[in-house]
């Protein structure tokens, strides 16, 4: 376990504690992905959240500013918490952690989906079914990213299992196919 997963699980384990005893998971689970997005969309609100020159007063203000709305008590303590022991660099590791823990409690599979184009809501609903039955999981969840260079079709990451349904793919391994025979 990578020495930052190390630092961010206990926190993230005392997280999902409390949300299932407040009877929050689901919402917390939302938020933390809400949470992320803020974080991925705003680097400069990584860097000021890093910087040891603000003083975790300052970042718990600004932190309430943002997010005081939009998140349960339980998120709101939690980024005290990590203001005060000076540990607000790995809120996007404790967030990450927060909703594999999650996803294990809830039975979830993650799977990332790279296609060549935008999946519409039918296609999505298909391939839903599809990588339910395979990893036999209750619910899956999609990260969806598009990359044009696989020309068409798709790939599904789900762990270690990989499916390439991709064009390139199909490509490559003819391509393969052809210098083995030759």
């Amino acid at each position: 376990m990578p020495l930052l997963n190390s630092v961010a699980t206990p926190y993230a384990e005392a997280l999902i504690q409390v949300a299932e005893a407040r009877k929050e998971t689901d919402t917390v689970a939302e938020q933390a992905k809400a949470v992320l997005a803020v974080l991925h969309s705003s680097p400069e609100l990584q860097v000021a959240l890093a910087s040891p020159l603000l003083e975790p007063e300052a970042k718990k203000a600004a932190l309430a500013k943002i997010f005081n709305d939009q998140v349960t008590p339980s998120v709101q303590n939690l980024l005290k918490l990590l203001a005060d022991r000076q540990r607000l660099p790995m809120l996007d590791a404790v967030m990450v952690r927060f909703l594999e823990l999650y996803r294990e409690l809830r039975h979830i599979t993650l799977a990332k989906v790279t296609s060549a184009t935008p999946l519409s809501d039918e296609q999505q609903a298909e391939l839903n079914q599809k990588v339910q039955a395979i990893s036999g999981a209750k619910a899956v969840e999609f990260d969806l990213v598009v990359d044009p260079s696989l020309i068409g079709g798709f790939i599904v990451s789900m762990g270690s299992q990989v499916i390439d349904a991709s064009l390139s793919g199909q490509v490559r391994r003819l391509g393969l196919a052809l210098a083995q025979v030759g």
